[in-house]
């Protein structure tokens, strides 16, 4: 191995991410990648981008965009929800698996959700605040999952 294959090899695949050391959602000093804004909230770009997967599993379904523009984000009806179908597409799709029933449970308990149970987006967005606060390169994972 040449010596500047070293370099290569050390630099980070995704350097706009924190390192396990830094405060995560802060590092990145490109205003356009942070997940977070300057409050620790979720950034507009990061709503914009969970809104659009949030739109690809809700109830009722939202506008579709000509085939031909696969560059529109999709937008939620503003009554939409996650019922269980969705959030076990949405939990497949983004993990490999749908979620436990205990873990189910615990989304109810915690999170926005309809008397009915069913998720909104205001709880699905809890969730990747609470994930990207946690563990900021996970939902970098989920992000490129749905191609974002």
């Amino acid at each position: 191995m040449a010596p500047n294959d070293i370099h290569s090899r050390m630099q980070s695949p995704r350097p706009e991410t924190p390192e396990p050391s830094s405060k995560q959602g802060r590092r990145n000093a490109q205003l356009d990648a942070q997940l977070l804004d300057a409050d620790g909230a979720i950034s507009d770009k990061l709503e914009r981008c969970l809104r659009h997967i949030f739109a690809k599993y809700c109830t009722p379904c939202p506008a579709r965009p000509p085939k031909q523009d696969s560059t529109i984000l999709l937008t939620p009806p503003d009554d939409a929800i996650l019922d269980a179908a969705g959030l076990d597409a949405w939990a497949q799709d983004t993990n490999g698996a749908p979620f436990s029933e205990e873990t189910k449970e615990e989304l109810r308990e915690f999170l926005d959700v309809t008397e009915e149970g069913e998720l909104t987006f205001k709880g699905f967005a809890q969730i990747y605040q609470l994930q990207t606060e946690n563990d900021e390169e996970e939902t970098w994972r989920d992000l490129s999952n749905h191609w974002i």
